[in-house]
This record gives structure tokens, sequence and C-alpha cells, in this order.
């Protein structure tokens, strides 16, 4: 990273997964139908950043891709988002994880992802950690996949040990199973990493993962109770909860007629830190996050359709949104 960035941290470091997404375009046939796709970045954590630039943010994303075409495609379109790509390497030999989807509105849409033998984001080492860069980020997020495969999980344990606990240090809970030899290594190594972060956020079946519980109030309790700060209960069409040591906050969910849910999570993310960051409430936290997850629910893609603050704040009025 250049001097000049040290001289003036980033907002919003994440690390983790990244790939490149192929959305049909049809959403009325499985993928064995499909003859069109578009292309997009995608992967969690690198949305998050994504997601966090479009709220005015100073991002950028510690991962790894392939030196190949697809690589090269999200160095680039990570410039043109917004996003620092200083810490994206392209490893030699390695391919660029590819993402395809199946869409059937409004809840169903299967992943397959193209991640063997092994994701270049998963070969992250530890030594070549910018640590100046994770430690003056004033959010650093970092999610479960990270964690799944060495020398990767060596790597998020070394920024962890070099953020020290600071503040808005966020796991994002994210389990996918796919990428686990079982469920009980998942919730091994998520225990390993909680009492190093201040915040956790994560759905129903991740949290039962972290700390075995769905109750999303007992869920939030055991969170906090295993060292984090802010734990965040993703609950669907319910809402959301959010609950730190002294305060418990609800918030529905804000209606939306979904076109991709897959993306959502990350629009809250990125959200997220923007209100984080601004110091609101908690109860405005969540709200403004809810919705911008329902604006990027409601578009076909992912990282492009990450929305500015104006447009959340839009819907939060009573205004439309595209």
């Amino acid at each position: 990273m250049a001097a000049a960035d040290k001289v003036h941290p980033l907002d919003v470091v994440t690390m983790g997964r990244v790939g490149v997404d192929l959305y049909p375009t049809r959403s009325d046939v499985g993928l064995e139908d499909v003859d069109t796709f578009t292309k997009s970045v995608g992967g969690s954590a690198t949305n998050v950043a994504i997601a966090a630039a479009a709220h005015g943010h100073s991002s950028g994303v510690i991962t790894r891709v392939g030196d190949d075409p697809f690589g090269r495609y999200i160095i680039r379109e990570l410039g043109r988002l917004g996003v620092d790509a200083s810490q994206v390497k392209a490893l030699a030999g390695e391919q660029t994880p590819l993402t395809f989807c199946e869409i059937y509105p409004p809840d169903d849409f299967p992943l397959y992802f193209y991640r063997r033998p092994k994701a270049p984001d998963l070969q992250i080492e530890a030594h070549e950690l910018d640590a100046e860069t994770i430690r003056a980020a004033r959010v650093f997020w970092a999610t479960v996949t990270g964690l799944s495969e060495e020398p990767s999980r060596a790597a998020h344990h070394e920024a962890w040990a070099i953020r020290g606990r600071a503040p808005l240090t966020v796991l994002d809970l994210d389990y996918r199973p796919m990428f686990w030899a079982s469920r009980d290594e998942a919730s091994a190594a998520v225990a390993a990493a909680l009492p190093q972060v201040t915040v956790a956020i994560g759905n129903a079946e991740e949290c039962e993962v972290a700390v075995g519980e769905t109750d999303p109030y007992r869920a939030a309790d055991a969170l906090l109770e295993r060292g984090v700060e802010l734990a965040v209960v993703k609950r669907g069409p319910i809402g959301v909860l959010g609950r730190t040591a002294d305060e418990t906050v609800e918030v529905p969910a804000h209606p939306v007629d979904v076109v991709n849910g897959l993306g959502a999570g990350d629009g809250f993310g990125g959200a997220l830190c923007h209100a984080l960051l601004e110091g609101w409430s908690l109860q405005r936290s969540l709200r403004f996050a809810n919705a911008a997850g329902a604006i990027v629910a409601g578009r076909r893609e992912c990282s492009t359709a990450m929305p500015s603050t104006a447009e959340v704040e839009a819907i939060m009025s009573g205004g439309t949104h595209g």
C-alpha cells in the first residue's frame, strides 16, 4: 500500500472470499437451459468492501485471485467500484474462483462454487499481511469461510492479533457447509475466533454453528458471553435483532419484491459498517442496514447492486428505489 494510504487509514478493510459471479439472464429455467450470463465481482468479504465504498467510505480488501483474465477483471473492477485493491495479489498457476447461481424468486437461489482444488483466497499467508493497514482500519471485517483451511486460518488469527480486539473488529459468521469437512470443525474454528472480535453477525443456522443456539435471544446472549460487544442476529422475514450488554433492539424486515436474495447480507454488512462509523444508535443502524439489504435483494446482481446512502435513506423515508 502506498505511503499516502498509510497516513490516511482506510475506513473499512475486509479479508476473505472473492471470485466472479455469473448470473443467468433468465430466472424461469435451470442453468442447463440458460444460454447467457452476466459477470460481476463476488465473494462476501469483497462485496462488503464494495458496499462500504458505495456509502462513501475508503475501503480495501485483503484477498488473492488467480493470475488469469478473471483475476485481472476483479482487480480492475474493484478500482472502478472505489475499492483499494493494493492488497489483492494474483497467484501464479492458480485459477480465480467462479460461482454460478440459479435464480428462483422469492427464496430459492442455489449456488454452485467452482473453487477446487483450493481457492486463491484461502492461500493468504500470515507473513504477507500489512500490519499497519489492518491495525489502522476503522473497521476490520472477516468471515468464517476464511477459517475453513490453512494457511488462511492462521492468517486470520494473525490479523486479529494485530488488531488486539480493537473496536469494530467484525466476524461475519457466514457458514457455508460446502467449504467445511464437518459442522463440528466449523464450530471449533468459530469458537476460537469469537474471543478475538468485538462484533459478530449471523443468521439462525450460523449462530447454531457458532454457539449452539438457534433462538435469536439465546444466540445473542451466547455471543456476548464469548466476548463480543455487539451481536447481530438476522431473522429473515422477521427482521433483525441487535444486542449489547446494555441494549436490545429488534427491527422488522424492510418489505421488498425479491429478485435475487444472495447479495442482501453483504449490502446489509456494508451499510452496517457505515452506520457504526457514523456513530448512530443501534436502532437507526439496524434499520439502515435492513433497508440497504432490501434494495440489493430487489436487484439481480450483488456487487454492482450496492446502494448509495441517499438511496437507502430515500426508501427509509417512504420513497422508491430502482
